[in-house]
């Protein structure tokens, strides 16, 4: 099971906890056409997002086969009106695929006033199993408790990250706002990414990178059952094959959560085949993400009958078995 606490040598445990993430990559997209034009691209409702809060999103080829998954906010009002140049939304997404996302992306502005860019930020996990009002004054101001929620303080931005324990947040900051923050360091311990993203896995948040692209509907990856599809908004590249699938009720396939026994996660590669071990003739899943040093665990799709027969094993039908866990929401 994923443990988010992180053993220090220090006689006083401060129970929270950062880690840098260079694998995420903050996106910003500018211009009087930015939101409207990304309305029309994701799977997620950009015009509707509420300012305060932040959501998953999907980007999908046009057999709605996902090319990315996104994290994304709109920034405050004010500093959206201060000029065209200003971000009308933020996004973490993958490193790994942050620079094909961008370019295909431009390929359909035309003539849409859109400036899409990476931004000039760092990403870091922030994460406690105490109170987070011990955070809270070293961040200059209250941490969001509720999964989703934002908050921008003078310390940089805080999304609160979903969690089967404690509290989780994406921290993305300029350098001045690290340096301003400088007080964060007496409060936090050091983490590692690792866990940060076995949390991830835990919380059943799919990631998709180059060795997952064009190999999932967002269904399949449970996108739609963590509010990253809105079925309301419109069109969207592969639209109409997400929609059919949900409307018709022929969601076979699910990704589900699961511990890989004396196995490490660097030996697991994402896009690897999931085996029935009572039907080893072909696999019946991949590999979506893997995490952890020791006993792995994964984010794996698989068709829901097999997932029922609990027989699953990793590369092939004889490989190292899956302990298959629970998700924190349930697999409908």
């Amino acid at each position: 099971m994923t443990d988010l606490s992180v053993p220090t040598s220090s006689s006083s445990d401060p129970r929270a906890y950062r880690a840098d993430l260079p694998a995420l990559r903050l996106v910003s997209a500018s211009g009087a056409d930015a939101i409207d034009f990304l309305h029309g691209q994701l799977t997620q409702d950009v015009q509707g997002l509420a300012g305060d809060n932040a959501a998953l999103a999907g980007y999908c080829t046009a057999k709605g086969r996902l090319l990315a998954t996104l994290v994304m906010w709109r920034p405050d009002a004010g500093a959206a009106d201060a000029g065209s140049d200003a971000p009308r939304l933020r996004a973490l997404v993958r490193a790994d695929v942050v620079e094909p996302l961008l370019k295909r992306l431009r390929m359909f502005v035309l003539r849409a006033k859109v400036t899409l860019s990476v931004a000039a930020a760092q990403v870091a996990g922030v994460w406690t199993d105490g109170d987070p009002a011990a955070l809270d004054a070293a961040a200059g101001g209250t941490l969001p408790r509720q999964a989703w929620h934002r908050a921008e303080l003078s310390s940089g931005t805080w999304v609160a990250a979903p969690s089967g324990r404690g509290h989780r947040w994406w921290w993305i900051a300029t350098d001045e706002q690290r340096q301003a923050a400088a007080g964060l360091a007496n409060v936090l311990g050091p983490g590692n990414a690792e866990t940060w993203q076995a949390a991830d896995l835990a919380a059943g948040l799919p990631w998709v990178g180059v060795a997952t692209q064009d190999l999932f509907i967002p269904q399949t990856v449970n996108l739609d059952l963590i509010g990253g599809v809105s079925f309301t908004k419109g069109c969207y590249p592969g639209q109409e094959v997400v929609a059919r699938s949900h409307y018709r009720g022929t969601v076979k396939r699910r990704m589900a959560y699961g511990i890989v026994p004396g196995q490490p996660a660097a030996a697991i590669a994402a896009g690897s085949d999931i085996y029935d071990a009572d039907k080893p003739n072909e696999p019946c899943g991949r590999v979506v993400d893997a995490a952890g040093d020791v006993d792995a665990a994964i984010l794996f799709e698989t068709t829901l009958d097999t997932l029922s027969a609990g027989h699953l094993r990793l590369g092939g039908a004889d490989g190292p078995a899956i302990r298959t866990q629970p998700l924190p929401y349930a697999l409908q």
